[in-house]
């Protein structure tokens, strides 16, 4: 081993010289301003008693940078009327930091309130029971019962029965027991001797659930009984399921039975059916379906769930409600208990495509609770394969609020991506019919937070706009209703005078680009134009200024920015890196090539197979539209790209290398050859490269002639021409594009000379989100830009 040697100036993180080292103080008080802005994350609302005025309350998230976590924030609002379209916040003072806290959830009254501790490095998990003025009960959970929860948003389910007695919800099982051994070899009763004299061996390994996942095995489903505060595990459940985003029955409907519904994810793969996790974190098109299981709390140990069959088949087990249908998941009851409706991504599970068009479905549920076998599944909103301009492009739903239906019983309230924005929907699910109830006319991205009666708290933002909130309230017409909204003051709008100035100074549009490769044997949807976001200085954001001369930004240097999935999409929502980023002086074009979500199905199905091509000429297609109109200087272009963002990255700059002065890439797929054996989702190799036909030749032993189609659709089979000096940002944990692909390809640059920086998270998984690591990335993009694209 050598000693470590003197660090000389260009071997220091903060550059090769003095002007890279100044450049990164100056850019990195800038940058700190932009993320230590607070951000509301979710929020809840409650009527008072007499119904005049409500309780609003919000979970903020604020980086804390020194402990490298994220703060969580309560801020509480009184909601008033204070006339017939107006309404009042109040907030108070300050907020009250919740601290060691995984996840808050009110019960249904909103009289009592559920705090998740999982301790970290610790055995135990804690769960508060809080009234209104005090802890009611406080419940230590040792390993042994179970694990942590799961409070991510997947497999995530927490629910309250309607009575508040009983808190169904999703955590790891226990883990088997580990061989133990001593000084004389096997130790057959199991247990360790804590002086020392023996020592636990580490057991047969398990599969787990890939990307974010890398310590969860099976997530299991448990219910608390309030107040006794005993918790036992659920029944039935086959080992093959992981189950996840558990509701109840509604309980009147069983008689005294109680029961849960909920998503299970079988593990069983391939044609042996054998025991395979792939990674499932952002893929949709792993098969899952609704269950119904019994309750371990009720009236007697004799009660079996009932069900309308003549099969002979143990109905204390769970019930499978969706047969027929490749993906079900969010289960949401209707108020009056007559309906199930559930999101389905179908079309992702069918094609094989990570993430595809939603559809919304529903089932009539029976008055007595007696599930029938073979239940009628009605289309509530099918897949739009192709839409017309501006009309419904298909809902593409990351999530469904706990409490989503107005009044009426029968309309859901849902955020969905259309095309570059993400908008609110009014979903009625009994006559299937469906509004945008946001403006048609705003370029804006809306979320959807909470209802206060028939009202909505939501957000709106745009890429130079921090996130408003806003209060909608609608008007009836003569046969629909008119939504109005009104803007609501914050605590939060803190964010600093020189950033509301620098931001003030710049304007955004979405372009629409005609796509070059229109032949006849692309569907229709393929054929449509691409839309892109367009962002810079005020005077050349528009097409219509640009038409006009006014092009302040045409020298600006531009940073094309690209998403990854490859089905994924940008909206036109805050982003706090793409505003600083902005700030900087540099204009951004925001591509959403074919294959991105919310502009249909045919659409996004026109790019597997065709990876680093298809996708690559739509990018280049987004930069000439751009560069024609005087909108940038053609000499001063960047790219910022991660996952198979940093795939199209690193396939512009060798099919295209006298274009680009800089990129950046965070996790990119560069070689399609080596992450084949070493993802947790290989089949994503395959369905890109091959199409459709990918999901059959699947394999875990790719052969030969399935290497060299992954090799030469790689960007690593141009790198040759490379010349671009490229930084790369590498999480060391990710399991999703593991950090030998990118090292690969950067020791290959650096072997024929191109300029190459390399930051490892050592920490980090694919995303690269723990607040230092998320900080420091976007600070070293910063500086690479402006060296290079000055």
């Amino acid at each position: 081993m050598q000693e470590p040697s003197t660090v000389s100036v260009e071997d220091m993180p903060l550059g090769e010289d003095t002007a890279d080292m100044e450049d990164y103080a100056t850019l990195s008080k800038l940058l700190q301003e932009f993320a230590s802005i607070s951000s509301i994350e979710k929020a809840w609302i409650a009527k008072s008693e007499n119904g005049s005025a409500s309780h609003a309350m919000f979970c903020i998230g604020q980086p804390n940078f020194l402990a490298n976590k994220k703060r969580t924030l309560f801020l509480s609002s009184h909601i008033s009327k204070t006339a017939e379209h107006s309404v009042k916040f109040k907030w108070p003072p300050f907020p009250v930091e919740m601290i060691g806290v995984s996840k808050v959830v009110p019960s249904p009254s909103a009289s009592k309130l559920l705090i998740v501790r999982n301790k970290e490095n610790d055995s135990l998990v804690w769960l508060e029971i809080w009234g209104q003025s005090q802890l009611e009960k406080e419940i230590q959970i040792p390993q042994s019962v179970h694990g942590p929860l799961y409070t991510d948003g997947w497999f995530e389910g927490i629910s309250w029965n309607q009575e508040e007695t009983l808190i169904a919800y999703v955590a790891e099982e226990p883990a088997p027991p580990k061989p133990v051994f001593t000084d004389a070899g096997y130790k057959k009763d199991g247990s360790s001797d804590k002086d020392g004299t023996s020592w636990k061996g580490q057991g047969d390994w398990e599969e787990d659930w890939g990307e974010t996942y890398s310590k969860k095995k099976r997530p299991t489903l448990f219910v608390l009984d309030i107040n006794s505060g005993e918790v036992r595990p659920v029944e039935g459940i086959p080992k093959s399921l992981s189950a996840g985003q558990v509701v109840w029955a509604p309980s009147a409907s069983i008689g005294h039975l109680k029961c849960l519904v909920f998503v299970g994810w079988s593990t069983e793969y391939g044609s042996l059916k054998t025991s395979r996790k792939l990674g499932i974190k952002y893929c949709y098109n792993r098969p899952c379906a609704l269950y119904l299981v019994q309750s371990p709390f009720r009236e007697t140990i004799a009660d079996k769930l009932p069900c309308k069959t003549d099969e002979k088949e143990d109905f204390g087990s769970a019930f499978h409600l969706t047969r027929g249908i490749s993906s079900a998941m969010f289960p949401r009851f209707s108020p009056d208990g007559k309906v199930l409706v559930f999101l389905s991504s179908k079309s992702a599970v069918d094609s094989g495509a990570h993430s595809a068009t939603d559809s919304l479905h529903k089932i009539d549920w029976p008055a007595d609770g007696k599930p029938n076998t073979s239940p009628t599944i009605y289309d509530v909103v099918p897949v739009v394969a192709c839409s017309e301009d501006n009309c419904f492009p298909g809902i593409y739903v990351a999530n469904i609020l706990d409490s989503p239906w107005l009044s009426d019983g029968s309309t859901m309230i849902l955020s969905s991506v259309w095309r570059c924005t993400q908008v609110i929907l009014a979903v009625n699910v009994k006559s299937c019919t469906l509004s945008r109830i946001t403006p048609s006319d705003s370029t804006y991205s809306w979320n959807f937070l909470a209802l206060d009666g028939d009202n909505i708290l939501a957000l709106s933002s745009s890429p130079i706009d921090p996130p408003q909130v806003k209060y909608g309230y609608h008007i009836p017409q003569e046969q629909e209703l008119t939504w109005n909204w009104l803007d609501v003051p914050s605590p939060l709008e803190g964010s600093s005078n020189k950033i509301r100035s620098l931001l003030s100074s710049h304007g955004f549009s979405i372009l629409k680009i005609p796509v070059n490769d229109s032949s006849d044997k692309l569907s229709e949807g393929a054929k449509k134009p691409i839309e892109s976001i367009f962002v810079s200085r005020i005077n050349s954001c528009c097409e219509d200024s640009c038409k006009e001369g006014l092009n302040d930004g045409a020298s600006n240097p531009l940073i094309l920015i690209l998403h990854g999935g490859p089905h994924s999409v940008s909206v036109s929502g805050y982003s706090k890196s793409i505003a600083f980023l902005s700030s900087l002086g540099y204009n951004l074009l925001i591509v959403n090539y074919r294959g991105s979500l919310g502009f249909g199905e045919e659409a996004l199905q026109s790019l597997p197979g065709k990876i680093g091509c298809q996708d690559v000429n739509d990018v280049l297609a987004a930069l000439d539209y751009v560069l024609e109109r005087g909108l940038a200087d053609s000499s001063k272009v960047a790219i910022l790209g991660g996952s198979h963002g940093g795939f199209l990255t690193t396939h512009l700059i060798g099919q295209a290398p006298d274009r680009f002065a800089a990129v950046a890439v965070r996790n990119p797929v560069c070689n399609l050859a080596l992450m084949v054996g070493t993802t947790d989702i290989p089949d994503w190799c395959y369905f890109e490269s091959y199409g459709m036909q990918g999901k059959k030749l699947f394999s875990e032993a790719a052969s030969l002639e399935h290497l060299e189609l992954f090799f030469n659709k790689s960007p690593i089979a141009h790198i040759s021409k490379v010349k671009t000096p490229v930084l790369f940002l590498l999480g060391a944990q990710d399991l999703r594009v593991p950090v030998s692909n990118g090292l690969q390809y950067a020791r290959a640059l650096k072997e024929q000379g191109v300029e190459v920086k390399i930051i490892m998270f050592p920490d980090d998984v694919h995303g690269i989100e723990r607040q230092q690591s998320d900080f420091e990335s976007f600070l070293n993009i910063g500086v690479w830009f402006k060296k290079y694209l000055k």
